[in-house]
């Protein structure tokens, strides 16, 4: 009797601790961990996920509110995605093989001023400026504007020459061919001092002579000094207006002089504006400056680009593709790559619809495809497009810290 007692004293004791094994494991199953394996819940912001709080709230950023951080099944890096999440975000894959690098090789630019169409406009006589027409800079002016109206005695005594030729003319030009040259001569004269043929044609018209003349642009462009202000006197050949002309500009790199030394005179280069990689520009290599840059040790070159409508503008930042050689090697697209703080990765599948992070070292690039150096070996497969919607759920998952505890 005491046997069975002690028998079913054990055997109920083996069915307690099963029964409280199973139920760990149920709760295990259903997502309800036991209290010494519970992940302590976070809270991040859609909008900002460097925002991570061990509590419900509002973002102190945008207000909105926290939302918990995710913690599947997957691997601490791993992310898993539905076929129809791929379709939304537009992520496709594609097998990494080997290319030609260095195609073409970016260098940062910007555009400048071309300072040989640079122009001057001077006073055509001596006078005092009555009214200026422009008087501020940064504005286009073009050919045959008005500018100025000046105030001058010898325009006004060469107005009178020209009206007493006229006279003369009028009177006896039948019978003597050098009043004829007397008048050409006069009209000349006026038009070297700055009067349009229309001006010319308006003084022999009214016969009124005018000490105060209406003077015109000879040249466009836009304004970047005045030089002169109203009630001025000024002597004939006074600087008044400094113009820069913008349908022709400079687009300036700075390269290592090795790299410099294979760039020749009247090379065609490519130019990517922001936002608009997808159409470069051509400009040509018209000067590869010979002196190294003090502290930098870089040579500068330069290229001229057409400006059709004048939509560059100098000081734009612009990246140039410079041809090269090339060798075959590791090249994925650039879409492909996220670039932060702490380096570059891919996206590469390792299951059906999931991918995981790898830093990568980068080579040369040009303006669609990028040569992966080490970290990724062709024959993988890798997120081609939307790597950086990829990233966005990885920082979610991983509370603002998508690279922690990656090595390449």
């Amino acid at each position: 009797m005491k046997k069975l007692l002690i028998t079913g004293f054990f055997l109920a004791a083996v069915f307690t601790a099963c029964q409280q094994q199973q139920g760990d494991r149920q709760e295990i199953a259903s997502g309800h961990a036991p209290e010494h394996a519970a992940v302590k819940q976070q809270y991040t912001c859609p909008m900002h996920p460097q925002v991570i709080k061990d509590h419900p709230g509002d973002c102190p950023i945008c207000g909105m509110t926290l939302v918990p951080v995710a913690h599947n099944e997957t691997k601490a890096h791993s992310l898993k995605f539905s076929p129809a999440q791929l379709e939304l975000a537009n992520i496709t894959m594609m097998i990494v093989g080997n290319g030609h690098s260095g195609q073409s090789q970016l260098i940062n630019g910007r555009l400048a001023a071309n300072t040989t169409q640079n122009e001057v406009i001077s006073a055509r006589a001596a006078g005092r400026i009555e009214k200026l027409f422009v008087k501020q800079t940064g504005i286009r002016i073009n050919q045959g504007q008005p500018l100025y109206e000046l105030y001058s005695e010898e325009l006004l005594t060469l107005e009178n020459e020209f009206l007493l030729a006229w006279d003369q003319y009028k009177a006896m030009g039948n019978e003597n061919e050098r009043f004829g040259s007397f008048l050409e001569s006069a009209g000349k004269k006026l038009a070297l001092y700055g009067l349009k043929p229309a001006q010319i044609r308006q003084l022999k018209k009214t016969h009124q002579v005018h000490a105060r003349i209406t003077m015109y642009a000879t040249t466009g462009g836009v304004v970047t000094e005045i030089k002169a202000t109203e009630g001025q006197y000024v002597a004939e050949g006074t600087a008044l207006y400094s113009l820069e002309g913008l349908n022709e500009l400079w687009v300036e790199g700075e390269l290592y002089p090795e790299e410099a030394g294979k760039v020749k005179m009247g090379q065609q280069i490519k130019v990517l504006l922001p936002g608009s990689e997808d159409q470069p520009l051509t400009a040509k290599v018209s000067f590869i400056n010979p002196e190294l840059q003090a502290g930098t040790q870089l040579s500068v070159i330069r290229a001229t680009i057409q400006n059709p409508g004048l939509k560059l503008q100098p000081g734009m930042q612009v990246q140039i593709a410079m041809p090269s050689a090339g060798q075959q090697a590791v090249v994925v697209p650039l879409n492909a790559l996220v670039r932060d703080a702490k380096g570059s990765m891919v996206f590469v599948q390792t299951a059906n619809n999931t991918f995981e992070p790898r830093m990568v070292k980068t080579g040369t690039e040009n303006e669609r495809t990028i040569e992966i150096v080490n970290g990724l070996s062709a024959g993988e497969t890798i997120a081609a497009s939307g790597a950086y919607l990829i990233y966005s759920e990885l920082v979610l998952k991983q509370g603002g810290n998508a690279m922690a505890g990656m090595q390449m």
